[in-house]
């Protein structure tokens, strides 16, 4: 059964849509918290310097000194990203003496970079340059 609704001004063109079909798509949809917690996850990801930590992670563990040089940033921001990546459980520390180490909490965030690399490099491979 189709349905039609008016537009957000009550004026505007109506917006005709099916109920059933709707209704079985709403049923299969994320919750907004679980919706909220995907966004955040991929915000955080979003950054072309976490990003670039991330992948100096895979390797190995690293203290901010080492990772700072790696990337060739100061360890000022290199500081200020892996907070993020720990507030959004992306990064654990381990400390050794005075030195704080870092690493990859799970192996989850790299096949998630794995799958979306994956995915730019089938796009790339359709649209020759």
């Amino acid at each position: 059964m189709n349905k039609t609704k008016p537009g957000a001004d009550g004026k505007t063109a109506a917006l005709n849509y099916n109920e059933a079909i709707v209704r079985k798509v709403r049923v299969h949809m994320l919750d907004e918290a679980r919706v909220t917690k995907l966004a955040e996850f991929f915000k955080v990801l979003g950054d072309p310097t976490r990003v670039r930590i991330i992948n100096a992670l895979a390797y190995q563990e690293l203290c901010v000194s080492d990772l700072a040089a790696a990337l060739g940033m100061t360890q000022s921001a290199v500081s200020h990203q892996l907070k993020l990546l720990r507030m959004a459980n992306q990064v654990k520390t381990r400390r050794d003496g005075k030195s704080i180490f870092y690493s990859l909490d799970d192996q989850h965030v790299l096949d998630i970079q794995e799958e979306a690399l994956t995915h730019i490099s089938h796009k790339m491979a359709d649209r020759p340059e």
